[in-house]
């Protein structure tokens, strides 16, 4: 098969060439090539599938119907590889836990799915963290509500296996009653409200843990400038710690909370409409390492109920190329390539995998994606429902399987 005059997009540059593939391998990257069966890509970019490391199930309900789900959504949405949060019910914690989930991930039609566990069982003890890295587990997850001393072993588990930990920095004793960030919105819809400062003390503790170790930390869908400041700052100091953002946070404030939208109600929550401009600079200024489309898929049950009872998350996992693209690249806040160093690349680093280059010799894990589509997203549990996007996902190619979604 050759895929003709396609712009071959990766996180090195984007030309206008021909692609054939052979097998499920690219072969070749030229001009002129031909072939028996073809594709005219004229205007569609052929670009490396994205790689999303921040995925919830259906009501964080862990079993193989919800895993299906996810990896066909996943596909859908030009995301090839996504790594599911270990916080599931019931959480990856356990050996029994990690076989009933990995007995799920056989014969996926969509994405591949990856499973992280997680190092604080139910009663905050620690789980046996080494025993679930043999078995398969791709990275451990941690929450700072885990104690010092705690914090620490698991420090020493990631250096003794040179894995990167996943760490959602919160404080339990400023999370528990709060639902939506402390501010103007919080107090003009009397809702309790959780200040930023839950974020950034942890990650400042953090950073110190990572920098005592030498351990490489990804800090969990980040929503604080200044957490994002600590973590540059660390970074110049040959720290090796990162972060990640999702979509959401970057083009919406709590304002988005207004009228008790409950499809706003994120965890972290949303920040206010400066913070949400600080970190769009943060993106511009390379100071944001991972996105994340931060999906949580609730029933409507669980969200269509008042604010404060309602489940935390929105739907994004479908629409995720699309979303990333109308939000991020055609607004000019990043070059196609950027995104894909964020979304492909980066993303993959942090379980140990390479990715997002387009090459001869690799196989052919890439989406053609019309950017010229246009769409209206219908779905209530969207925090974009009704909007106009630009961008389609028109086919998927992973090793020898093609998936057409027209």
């Amino acid at each position: 098969m050759v895929i003709l005059s396609a712009i071959v997009c990766d996180v090195n540059c984007e030309k206008e060439v021909d692609v054939r593939i052979e097998d499920g391998i690219i072969t070749e990257i030229g001009s002129g090539l031909s072939d028996s069966e073809t594709i005219d890509a004229k205007g569609l970019y052929f670009m490396p599938l994205l790689v999303d490391t921040n995925v919830r199930l259906q009501d964080s309900t862990l079993n193989s119907k919800n895993i299906k789900l996810i990896s066909e959504e996943a596909l859908c949405g030009g995301i090839g590889e996504v790594v599911l949060n270990a916080d599931s019910s019931p959480a990856i914690d356990s050996e029994i836990v990690l076989e009933f989930a990995q007995n799920g991930l056989h014969n996926l039609s969509g994405a591949k799915v990856e499973l992280m566990l997680n190092t604080l069982k139910e009663d905050a003890t620690l789980s046996n963290i080494a025993i679930l890295l043999k078995r398969g587990a791709i990275t451990p997850y941690m929450s700072t509500i885990a104690k010092n001393d705690l914090a620490i072993k698991i420090a020493q588990y990631c250096k003794m296996y040179d894995v990167t930990l996943f760490c959602k920095a919160e404080d339990n004793s400023l999370i528990r009653s709060g639902v939506m960030l402390d501010g103007d919105i919080s107090s003009k819809l009397g809702l309790a409200g959780i200040p930023d400062l839950s974020e950034v003390l942890h990650v400042s503790r953090m950073i110190e843990i990572a920098r005592h170790f030498k351990i490489k930390i990804l800090f969990k869908s980040i929503a604080s400038p200044r957490s994002i400041y600590l973590i540059n700052q660390a970074k110049k100091d040959g720290v090796n710690v990162r972060c990640e953002v999702s979509i959401h946070h970057l083009v919406n404030s709590d304002e988005a909370c207004e009228n008790f939208n409950t499809t706003a109600k994120l965890d972290p929550p949303l920040a206010s409409n400066s913070d949400m401009l600080l970190l769009q600079e943060a993106l511009k200024n390379n100071q944001i390492d991972v996105l994340t489309t931060l999906h949580q898929p609730s029933s409507p049950i669980n969200k269509e109920v008042a604010f404060f009872d309602s489940a935390y998350g929105c739907e994004a996992l479908s629409d995720a190329l699309p979303l990333y693209y109308t939000k991020l690249v055609k607004s000019g806040m990043v070059s196609m390539s950027e995104l894909l160093r964020l979304t492909v690349q980066n993303s993959a680093k942090s379980i140990g995998k390479k990715a997002g280059i387009i090459e001869v010799g690799q196989s052919a894990n890439a989406v053609l994606f019309n950017p010229d589509a246009k769409s209206t997203l219908n779905n209530e549990q969207s925090l974009y429902n009704k909007e106009e996007l630009n961008g389609k996902v028109l086919m998927s190619f992973q090793n020898k399987t093609i998936t057409d979604f027209n």
